[in-house]
C-alpha cells in the first residue's frame, strides 16, 4: 500500500541510536520530518543529513522535529552522528518494519542488477499525526529547502 498525503501516519515506538524513545504518541503536537535513506555515511545520504543539521534551528523555529531512519544498525548510526554532528534521532530499521509500513522498501536497480533497497523519501507529518507532504525527489544538498 502506497501512503499518500493525509493519510494517518504509520506508527513509531522504538529506541533512537541514544537509547531515547521515539513514539508517535508523545510526538502528537509537533510537527516531524520523517526521512528515509539508503545508508549511513555515504555521499548522497551525508549531504542531506548534514544539510538537514546545518538548518536544524530553521527547521526547528517551523515547529519540526528531525527523525531520520535507514536499515543500518544503531552502533552504524552512532559512528554517523559522532562523525558529522548530527544533532536529530536516527532510527535503526533492520527488521524492516518501518521502510514497510512507509512504502519505501522498493525494488532497485544498479548496473542492470536489481535489488531491494530504500527509496529516499521525506514524509512530513503534522501535529495530529498526518501525512502533509511526501518528498520522493530529494535534493541531498538542499533538502531543507523542500521543506515548508
Amino acid at each position: 500500500m502506497k501512503l499518500k498525503i493525509g493519510d494517518k501516519a504509520p506508527l513509531l515506538n522504538q529506541l533512537d541510536s541514544d537509547g531515547n524513545e521515539v513514539n508517535s504518541t508523545k510526538l502528537l503536537g509537533s510537527k516531524i520530518v520523517l526521512y528515509f535513506y539508503p545508508k549511513d555515511d555515504t555521499p548522497g545520504c551525508t549531504a542531506q543529513a548534514c544539510n538537514l543539521n546545518d538548518n536544524l534551528e530553521l527547521l526547528q523555529n517551523k515547529g519540526y522535529k528531525v527523525i531520520g531512519v535507514s536499515i543500518d544498525s544503531n552502533e552504524k548510526h552512532t559512528k554517523f552522528k559522532k562523525k558529522y554532528n548530527l544533532n536529530f534521532s536516527l532510527l535503526s530499521d533492520s527488521n524492516l518494519d518501518l521502510v514497510n509500513a512507509y512504502g519505501v522498501w522498493v525494488e532497485k536497480s544498479m548496473y542492470g542488477r536489481t535489488y531491494m533497497g530504500t527509496a529516499r523519501t521525506t514524509f512530513l507529518i503534522n501535529e495530529e499525526g498526518i501525512i502533509t507532504d511526501i518528498i520522493e525527489k530529494v535534493d541531498t544538498k538542499n533538502h531543507s529547502n523542500q521543506i515548508h
